[in-house]
């Protein structure tokens, strides 16, 4: 068995400057409505987008098949390793101007029945078709009954399926399909509507990117505890080395800084930390994978030739570089909108924690 598909385990999110417009003005239609107006490529890749981000726990895998000799597969949601000859979902796509009607797919039933049948796959657990404006009432009650579908099938054979099967053949009726068709569970066929993929998709990352309306409110960070945690280690390391030029002493805990000010400057920069930490964590369930990775990268691009200059002491480096985190032009972030001054101090600690950036001189 050998077919082709696009392989995208990761949905390419737009482009950073329509990211942001998008996350901070929104589109002028609902969603609905913006479905509606999609490609019949976009809303593929809509479809795909759902099946990755609302049915993880599903699936280990979802592939979109694109292109001639997709064996009447769009979408496939695959449950384990074995993809086309284990257990797999199928959606297909379907991008009209109005509801469905049976005659819209009496060749995508032929083609999943005829594909099997030649053992070209196994026989996914469901099948959905997915469209924006959905089911026609004659194709939902026929879906809901699978004997009529069946019978309903067969009288449309000849006329609407053996020829659109594929290009290389017809695929007549014969005894031995007819009795494959005939002892097929037809009950694997139903359909989602564009409202369910909507709601689920409210969920995900990517939806303040793709529809707009802004990415919530935000998550009060915590407060830092009273002993350094793990995560902190290097970067306090590097803070108390830091205060330690400044002083022209060994500052080993920082339950002896000194002066106060120094006190001061530490449960700032502790606080900052646990900001960046909670904007991270807010970015991973808001926006897609990349975008938080994306701003510590401007962050980096906008303070290295400050870093990189030359200072009295590791704390007047620290000062400088946060200073010029603060002052970094950034437009086109989806999260640029909800951050604050602290989340820029606090990344600049995250990149030491990555040894990207170092708060001592020597």
């Amino acid at each position: 068995m050998s077919t082709e598909w696009v392989d995208i385990m990761e949905p390419p999110p737009p482009g950073n400057e329509l990211m942001a417009a998008l996350a901070a003005n929104g589109p002028s239609v609902p969603p609905q409505q913006r479905l509606l107006i999609y490609s019949a490529d976009d809303w593929e890749e809509f479809v795909q987008e759902w099946a990755h981000y609302c049915l993880k726990k599903t699936y280990k895998q979802v592939q979109r098949f694109a292109g001639a000799g997709d064996m009447g597969i769009d979408i496939a949601g695959f449950a384990d390793d074995k993809c086309l000859t284990g257990v797999w979902d199928n959606y297909q796509c379907k991008h009209y101007d109005k509801a469905l009607m049976p005659g819209d797919v009496w060749p995508e039933f032929g083609k999943i029945i005829w594909y099997s049948y030649k053992m070209q796959y196994v026989l996914p657990r469901r099948y959905y078709f997915v469209a924006p404006w959905g089911t026609g009432p004659k194709l939902t009650h026929l879906l809901a009954n699978a004997t009529r579908l069946r019978e309903e099938l067969i009288a449309n054979w000849d006329k609407c399926v053996k020829g659109k099967i594929t290009t290389k053949q017809e695929v007549p009726l014969d005894d031995a399909l007819y009795a494959y068709v005939d002892a097929f569970d037809f009950s694997i066929f139903s359909a989602k509507t564009s409202l369910e993929l909507i709601e689920d998709h409210r969920s995900t990352p990517a939806y303040a990117q793709r529809f707009g309306g802004g990415l919530g409110k935000r998550p009060v960070a915590e407060k830092p505890p009273a002993t350094v945690a793990p995560a902190e280690s290097l970067y306090v390391t590097q803070l108390l080395g830091a205060y330690g030029e400044y002083t022209g002493t060994n500052i080993a805990d920082f339950a002896t800084l000194s002066p106060p000010k120094l006190k001061e400057h530490f449960r700032r920069q502790r606080e900052a930390f646990y900001e960046a930490e909670s904007l991270r964590v807010f970015a991973r369930d808001t926006v897609p994978p990349g975008t938080f990775e994306s701003l510590q990268d401007d962050i980096f691009t906008g303070v290295i030739d400050t870093h990189d200059a030359d200072h009295a002491d590791g704390y007047q480096k620290v000062c400088a570089v946060t200073k010029a985190a603060k002052e970094v032009q950034i437009t086109a972030n989806a999260l640029i909108a909800c951050t604050n001054p602290k989340d820029r101090d606090g990344i600049c600690h995250q990149l030491v924690n990555e040894e990207r950036l170092r708060w001592t001189t020597k």
